[in-house]
């Protein structure tokens, strides 16, 4: 059971990072956050990695590895999370978070065709069952400080909906990388892993700087945003990928995928207990739905 929850504990930690992305963006490029948040993530796991006497781990990794790595990290921090974050812009953390959670749908698929998993119909069900539950969850208000136009939020979900594909293609990657031959099953090769993917897209936004963010805005980040956006991308792309690569190493994709798509489960009950929103008839189901689903894949 030990993947299961890594997964489900993925999932617990994409849930803290949009909330404290969506404050940050307030006047912020996406552009310009995305390049703070991947220089200062790769800056603090750098630095822990030399600390814990890590390096060692880090030269075992095999090569091939390392490249998927980065080009996951590409895929999904540099394409996926700027498209992110636009949505977020756009249409709210409540708009934004469900309808990029649909990735499981996209990610079954490639864990099919490319890897050659074996896709149970548990877990298709279970899946169904979570998206299904997304969608009622998708269907409750947004930020009503928000004024949107028919444009703004065609283009919102569009990004948001590009957003799951990008991050699908991201994570079967991440699933390639981290079961290739030669990669030990440790929380020592798993940081390893993380650091580089967050490292080497640091490497990639900051030498495109002058071409996606040409007024430097992102040296001119206030600290609040730095810290917020800082503090995100630890919990999602650190703390959040070091639990979801081992749950790759636990448990097959088709199932740690779709458990990992609770995300909007743990953000309508961080909303119900913190932040006193209401539970409404469509929130209460679309939750009921998306546990039912996790138990259905805890079963296979």
């Amino acid at each position: 059971m030990i993947g299961e929850f890594a997964a489900l504990g993925a999932a617990i930690s994409w849930a803290v990072a949009p909330i404290m992305y969506k404050r940050a963006l307030a006047g912020v490029s996406p552009f310009s956050a995305n390049i703070m948040r991947c220089a200062t993530n790769a800056a603090v796991l750098v630095v822990v990695l030399v600390a814990s006497g890590l390096t060692s781990v880090l030269a075992q990794l095999p090569l091939p590895t390392l490249a998927v790595v980065i080009v996951s990290g590409v895929v999904g921090l540099g394409l996926g999370d700027t498209f992110y974050m636009f949505a977020l812009k756009s249409l709210g953390v409540a708009r934004a978070v469900p309808l990029a959670s649909t990735y499981p749908l996209f990610a079954l698929v490639w864990a099919s065709t490319l890897l050659g998993q074996a896709v149970t119909a548990t877990a298709i069900l279970g899946t169904i069952l979570i998206l299904s539950g997304i969608w009622l969850l998708s269907r409750e208000k947004g930020d009503s400080t928000l004024h949107f136009q028919g444009r703004t939020i065609a283009t919102g979900v569009g990004l948001a909906l590009l957003t799951a594909v990008v991050w699908s293609v991201s994570i079967t990657l991440m699933d390639y990388a981290v079961t290739m031959p030669g990669i030990v099953n440790s929380l020592e090769a798993n940081y390893a892993i993380v650091t580089v993917r967050i490292a080497g897209m640091a490497l990639v936004l900051l030498a495109l700087a002058p071409l996606l963010d040409r007024e430097r805005g992102f040296l001119k980040l206030s600290w609040r945003a730095i810290v917020l956006l800082c503090v995100g991308g630890l919990v999602a792309n650190g703390l959040g990928w070091l639990l979801m690569n081992y749950s790759f190493l636990n448990i097959a994709e088709a199932q740690a995928v779709p458990i990992s798509s609770t995300t909007p489960l743990f953000s309508t009950l961080a909303g119900f207990a913190f932040f006193r929103e209401k539970l409404t008839r469509d929130n209460t189901l679309g939750a009921l739905l998306v546990v039912v689903g996790v138990v259905l894949i805890f079963l296979v």
